[in-house]
């Protein structure tokens, strides 16, 4: 009797298995269990039992687990050949780049000029040259850059905003193909522009639509890769929008010393062209409909399907299987106040606001005259001081890169083979000293006129600090709310606009008035002091706020 009873506890204990197996989606557990993914197939036999463990897709060296899990579908993009995917990773960084690109156009420095009593001043010019605008349209040069550049950039965030309600919709392709074909239409406006009235309302224009890209970045990300890939190829899609408001600067300021700004916006509606041709002819969608049963299959193939995929007619027959316009146009508010997104909302906003103000800082004391307290440099110097930013931004993308699958492989191993999001936020610890000591040297650089290398190294160091920390944030972010990306980059995006939007009000005449060391060190003392009261409690207390808050 006992015999036959010890016989029948393994067949009791694979039936329970196999009805845990049924009750278990495993197209949804990575975003029912948000912040916390099993990577060891060993952990998800203990966590999950042998039946369900038996149907996770592995890597292909098998010690790997896959989220989200592949479908058997060709169209699912998860299942797509690496130079598919990182195809679509290019075109979306490239796009990424196009709306700080743009808004950098019309940036503003300081260059020495002679008057006609031959007494050395300064004014303000602009890589598309705010003062030939203001003389095109018989107007001041702080006009100009309040009515356009100040409302480009504060339109720049809110744009996201409304791209995520219609990618949840509609889909990833079509809102990136019309997002870009309006920004570079509205571009060709701001180049002919007849009246400062239609420049203004180009400009703004060209920023609400040209920012979707900053968007669907991290959506095509997500789409594309499992968990285990994802923050590296984060570091590629972050460094297009970070690297890009430097670009402009850059490669104009040589331009416009010898031509008009109107070949500045030219040239850049000429870049938005070419974005615009890659999405037409290689862009793919790659939102797929993994959670609905059954997944629905594409109505047709062919280029027909293409062309309907491309301008969302597809997109609107697929509209019926997904979140309503209601939950859409409310999802941003449901996600904003959750306490662990909104703390690190704040924490990147002023990490990255004050990072924007240096390159204003930065141009208006390079171009002062040396009697001045500023450098003397040229307009051809300014603009070759902003190679120093795209090189720290690379050098940060190259650390990141490592630094976090350092992280994920560390945390999983002590971990017994689970991953918490918790631990994407250790890379702030390598950020923050590299933040302080950048900002530090800007400051005392400026304030008692050390050797131009000294500047050089500050703004580099706290760049790079910055690119390090802006995709440990992403990442983390991404993690707690796999359900709601566009959300989540649309917020951070948003938060870093208005965080750098009133930075240039302030900074320069705050350098100016009592020392740029004290401008800076205030500054990155902030910023020390937010991460402080934000990453630690985070990481003591994510898991708690995790099941608390996330949206499951």
């Amino acid at each position: 009797m006992s015999h036959a009873k010890s016989l029948s506890l393994p067949n009791e204990k694979h039936e329970l298995e196999s009805d845990v197996a049924s009750e278990i989606d495993l197209l949804a557990f990575h975003e029912e269990h948000a912040g916390r993914l099993i990577i060891d197939p060993e952990e998800a036999k203990i966590e999950l039992g042998e039946a369900v463990a038996a149907k996770l897709k592995l890597t292909k060296d098998g010690k790997t687990v896959l989220w989200p899990q592949p479908t058997d579908s060709e169209n699912d993009p998860q299942n797509w050949s690496s130079r598919r995917k990182h195809l679509q990773l290019l075109i979306v960084t490239l796009a990424a780049i196009v709306p700080d690109f743009d808004s950098g156009i019309g940036t503003r420095w300081p260059v020495r000029t002679e008057n006609k009593d031959s007494n050395v001043v300064s004014t303000f010019k602009g890589i598309a040259s705010l003062f030939p605008l203001a003389a095109q349209y018989d107007t001041t040069v702080d006009e100009i850059n309040n009515l356009t550049s100040n409302w480009s950039i504060f339109l720049l965030g809110w744009g996201g905003l409304v791209a995520v309600m219609i990618i949840r919709r509609y889909g990833r392709l079509p809102v990136l193909f019309w997002s870009q074909l309006l920004a570079a239409a509205f571009l060709v406006g701001c180049t002919f522009a007849p009246t400062l009235k239609v420049f203004t309302a180009m400009r703004c224009l060209t920023a609400f639509f040209g920012t979707a890209p900053q968007v669907t970045g991290l959506y095509v990300v997500t789409d594309l890769f499992p968990f285990h890939l994802q923050a590296r190829k984060l570091n590629l899609w972050t460094m297009g929008f970070i690297i890009s408001p430097f670009l402009s600067p850059f490669l104009f300021g040589f331009l416009v010393a010898r031509t008009t700004w109107r070949w500045a916006y030219g040239i850049g509606s000429l870049y938005g062209l070419l974005v615009i041709l890659l999405i037409v002819f290689y862009g793919e969608e790659t939102m797929y409909d993994r959670t609905v049963r059954p997944i629905p299959e594409l109505p047709m193939k062919g280029l027909g399907r293409r062309i309907e995929t491309l301008i969302g007619i597809t997109g609107w027959k697929m509209a019926k299987y997904r979140t309503s316009w209601k939950e859409s146009i409310m999802s941003p508010l449901d996600v904003v106040w959750r306490p662990h997104l909104m703390m690190i909302l704040w924490f990147e906003a002023m990490l990255f606001g004050f990072g924007i103000g240096i390159n204003v800082t930065n141009a208006v004391f390079l171009g002062e005259p040396i009697s001045e307290g500023g450098y003397g440099f040229s307009q051809f110097g300014i603009a070759g001081s902003y190679a120093t930013p795209i090189v720290a931004v690379i050098i940060g993308e190259l650390i990141g890169r490592y630094l976090n699958d350092w992280i994920m492989r560390i945390s999983i191993r002590r971990n017994k083979g689970v991953f918490e999001a918790e631990s994407r936020l250790w890379a702030c610890y390598f950020a923050m000293p590299l933040y302080l000591c950048g900002f530090l040297a800007l400051g005392g650089s400026i304030e008692h006129h050390l050797n131009i290398g000294g500047l050089i190294m500050g703004w580099g160091i706290a760049e790079t600090a910055i690119m390090i920390n802006t995709v440990a944030v992403y990442a983390y972010a991404n993690d707690c709310f796999p359900k709601h990306q566009g959300e989540i980059s649309a917020l951070i995006n948003l938060a870093r606009t208005l965080g750098g939007f009133s930075v240039a009000y302030f900074q320069v005449p705050w350098a100016k008035k009592h020392g740029a060391i004290q401008t800076f060190g205030c500054e990155a003392a902030i910023v020390i002091g937010l991460f402080f009261l934000v990453v630690p409690v985070l990481q003591i207390y994510g898991t708690r706020l995790r099941a608390r808050y996330s949206l499951h």
